[in-house]
Order: structure tokens, then C-alpha cells, then sequence
């Protein structure tokens, strides 16, 4: 015996068709393991995503900085709008694949000549529901809800970005203020060195020569000076937009130094599989899928689209009669509809298979960006202890030789050329010491920026 499926039973079994692409994440386009050589110091045998910032930053001041830009600034609060705006959307749009019920009461009153007509009418229904027979609008819901998650990492990503832009900031204050120092100290040191020049040719004991190249390591030094203080106050400035609002002079970065003890290194893996889990990755596969779905969205809407609109209701002459007797009545409309000839379906569908190529293209240059900062930072971080160092050695020797030369020539052994030429290198050598824990500083923060540590 045959045996026919019923009408409403065969309705459930459609829903379950799907016209999206089966979703299979592109192959991650770079190398397995992070790069290795010369320039790489040993990597920790296993990564480890999903580290705190909170465990890599000791230092107090910079943490409480870092903990009020997070609760102040605009740009991350803007991030989280645009998250509770993408969460109302995918909402909404999940809203499309249930039916909205509605109640309605209604009542008219009329009067002719002597006779008073009355009537009332309630009724509940649902209208313009459509059967996803096709998947359209699940589709439709999964794209929304995909480019909600995008949002959701585009957040977090902000919110990494945030924390690595303030701890450089702060790290390139305190460097600042410490050129300042010794644009300030090589000042104080040439006017003396002025001074005596001034003396010694007054007396006769040296020639002028001496006393305009001692001018010039002067001048020099008032020039660092003033462009220093403006970076200073710029660096405060920028601070202070940063955190959203004005950074009191307490928190304020003792010494570089200091700072630099106060960041530690983010341990990183071997294994590139790390750098999906980056926030900016897993958005750009995020949209990726959103992309996928408006595929089965678009196929979906060249098959016929079923609606129904449905009402039960109660009408009466009498208010009290409303709900007894033989007021019941019931409606159903169902309706379809199939585009033959001409519309968007086809080029809707050749529009969101060019997007979703777009996406896979965006989350693969999104894994090769990664790869390349996270191996940049590795670079830096093999070879920078060497440089500093090296800086360190430099500037004792630079330190030295100076003394010599001053000692020199005040003896009148040598020349003040000779004196100047040490001076200017003590100078330089000062200000690149600087520069290179400076440089140490912003690559930890560079390092946990590209692995993306923060939970």
C-alpha cells in the first residue's frame, strides 16, 4: 500500500534543504613552523595563546594606565557599540524564520433611526510567514550571525591594539624624557666646556677656532633641548587620548630601564597553527563564513518562495456573547511566487560568489600578516639583547675616551678637536643606548601584539 507524506510533514522535510557551499577553511597560505636562523633566538617548544597582559606587565603605573585607557577610550567604545549593533542585527534577522503573531480586538458602533448596531472581533494570527523551504532565510540568519562574531574578534582586536599602543607610548615617553636628560646634561657640560674656551682665548692660550667648535656642540645641544621638550609634551598628549583622559604626572614612567623590567617577553611556539586564533584572523574567517552563507542565501532565492498568513478570530454582536456561541472563524492564505524571467536572482548569486572569493583572499593576506609580524617580532627579539650589549660596551668606552680627551686637553697634551670629536660621540653613543631599549621595550610589546596574547 502507498502512502501519501502529508502536506505539512513534506513542508518540515524542505526546511531541511541547505543551497550553501559546504564551509572548509582554506589552507593557512605560509610556512608550518616560524622561521629559524641567524637572526632567531630558540623558540619555547609549545605556544601559548589566550596569555593575560596582565601576566606580562608588572610595572604598576603603565598597568593602571593600560586599565583606564581600556574603561575610557572612545575607539574601543566604539568597537563595543558596533558588537550590541551586529547582536541586534543577527537578531532581527533571526526573527524572519519564526512567525510574528499578532492579536487584534476591534469594536464599531452604529446607530440608524431608532436601532443601534454594535459588533466585536478579536482574532490572533500570524501574517506573511515565510516557509524557508530552501534555507534562504537560515542562511540569511547565519550570515547575520557570523558577522556578529566578526564584530565580537574585530573587538577583541581593538582591544589588543589598544593595550600594545598605550605600553608603546608610554615606553616611547619615558625614552623621550630620558633624551631630554641628556640633551640637558650635554648642554650643561658644553657651556662649561664654552666657558673655558672663552677664558683660554681671552688669555691668550687659545686661538678662536676652539671657541666656535665648542659654540657648535652647544647649539647643537639647545636644538635637542627644545625638540625634546615638545616630544615630551607631545608623547603626554598622546597619552592622553589614548586613556581618554588626562594622565596625572604620578604615573608617569620612572626610567626606561625601570619600564623595561617592568615587560616581560610573550613566549611563542613553533607552530604557525597559532596565528588562527588570532582575533583578526578568526574575523577574517568569521566573514569568510557570512560570505558562505549569502551563497545558499542567494541560490535559494531562484526556487519559489512559500508564504502563509493565517487567522483565528471571535466576532460577536454582544460584548458579553463575544466568546460563546457560533462567533468562530478561521482564515488561511497561502501564497508562492517564482521569478521566471528577469530580477537580481542570477546576478545576486554571481555577486556573492565574488564575495565570498573576496573574503577567502582577505583571511589569507590576514594569515600572511600575522605570519610576517609574528616572525619580525621574533627577529628582533634574537638579536636585540646582542645589540644592547653591544650599546652598553659603547657607551662605556665613549664615557672613557671623553674623560680621557677632556683630561688631555686640559694638560695641553692634545688638541680641543680631539676633545669635541669625544664628546660628540659620548653624545651619540648616549642617545642610541637610549634608541635600543627603547627598541628592546616596543618589540615585547610588538611580540604580544602579533601573537595576540590577551584572553
Amino acid at each position: 500500500m502507498t502512502r501519501s507524506i502529508p502536506p505539512l510533514t513534506a513542508a518540515i522535510l524542505l526546511t531541511g534543504c541547505n543551497m550553501a557551499p559546504t564551509y572548509v577553511r582554506p589552507a593557512p597560505p605560509v610556512p608550518a613552523t616560524l622561521p629559524t636562523g641567524e637572526a632567531y633566538a630558540p623558540a619555547t617548544p609549545v605556544a601559548m595563546p589566550g596569555l593575560p597582559w596582565t601576566t606580562l606587565v608588572s610595572d604598576t603605573r603603565l598597568r593602571t594606565v593600560i586599565e583606564r585607557a581600556l574603561a575610557n577610550n572612545r575607539d574601543l567604545r566604539a568597537a563595543l557599540a558596533n558588537v550590541q549593533a551586529a547582536r541586534a542585527q543577527y537578531r532581527v534577522q533571526r526573527a524572519a524564520q519564526l512567525p510574528t503573531i499578532t492579536g487584534d480586538a476591534s469594536a464599531s458602533f452604529a446607530r440608524q433611526d431608532d436601532t443601534r448596531r454594535n459588533s466585536y472581533s478579536a482574532d490572533v494570527g500570524f501574517s506573511a510567514f515565510e516557509i524557508d523551504l530552501f534555507g534562504r532565510l537560515r542562511n540569511l540568519s547565519q550570515s547575520a550571525l557570523e558577522s556578529y562574531l566578526a564584530t565580537e574578534e574585530g573587538a577583541r582586536s581593538t582591544r589588543i591594539a589598544l593595550i600594545a599602543e598605550t605600553a608603546n607610548a608610554y615606553a616611547t615617553l619615558a625614552a623621550d624624557q630620558e633624551l631630554l636628560a641628556v640633551a640637558r646634561d650635554t648642554l650643561a657640560n658644553a657651556q662649561r666646556t664654552l666657558a673655558l674656551n672663552n677664558s683660554l682665548n681671552g688669555a691668550g692660550l687659545s686661538g678662536k677656532l676652539d671657541v666656535y667648535q665648542a659654540q657648535t656642540i652647544v647649539e647643537q645641544a639647545a636644538s635637542d633641548v627644545a625638540a625634546n621638550v615638545t616630544q615630551v609634551a607631545q608623547d603626554r598628549n598622546a597619552i592622553d587620548l589614548l586613556v581618554g583622559a588626562p594622565v596625572e604626572a604620578a604615573l608617569l614612567p620612572i626610567s626606561l630601564n625601570a619600564l623595561a623590567a617592568g615587560i616581560g617577553k610573550a613566549p611563542v611556539g613553533l607552530s604557525s597553527d597559532m596565528l588562527l586564533l588570532r582575533p583578526d584572523v578568526l574575523q577574517a574567517e568569521h566573514q569568510l563564513k557570512a560570505a558562505n552563507a549569502d551563497i545558499g542565501a542567494a541560490r535559494a532565492a531562484m526556487f519559489p518562495r512559500i508564504s502563509l498568513t493565517s487567522a483565528i478570530g471571535l466576532a460577536s454582536s454582544a460584548l458579553s456573547s463575544l466568546f460563546t456561541g457560533n462567533g468562530f472563524a478561521w482564515s488561511a492564505s497561502p501564497s508562492a511566487s517564482l521569478p521566471i524571467f528577469g530580477g537580481p536572482a542570477r546576478g545576486n548569486l554571481e555577486f556573492s560568489k565574488a564575495q565570498r572569493d573576496l573574503y577567502v583572499a582577505q583571511y589569507e593576506k590576514a594569515v600572511q600578516t600575522a605570519f610576517r609580524e609574528v616572525a619580525d617580532a621574533l627577529a628582533r627579539e634574537g638579536t636585540i639583547d646582542a645589540q644592547s650589549q653591544a650599546q652598553a660596551r659603547l657607551l662605556i668606552a665613549s664615557q672613557r675616551a671623553y674623560d680621557l680627551a677632556q683630561q688631555r686637553y686640559r694638560s695641553g697634551i692634545d688638541t680641543f678637536l680631539t676633545a669635541l670629536t669625544s664628546q660628540r660621540s659620548l653624545y651619540s653613543a648616549r642617545q642610541s643606548a637610549i634608541a635600543t631599549q627603547l627598541a628592546l621595550v616596543s618589540n615585547r610589546v610588538s611580540l604580544y601584539r602579533a601573537i595576540a596574547a590577551d584572553q
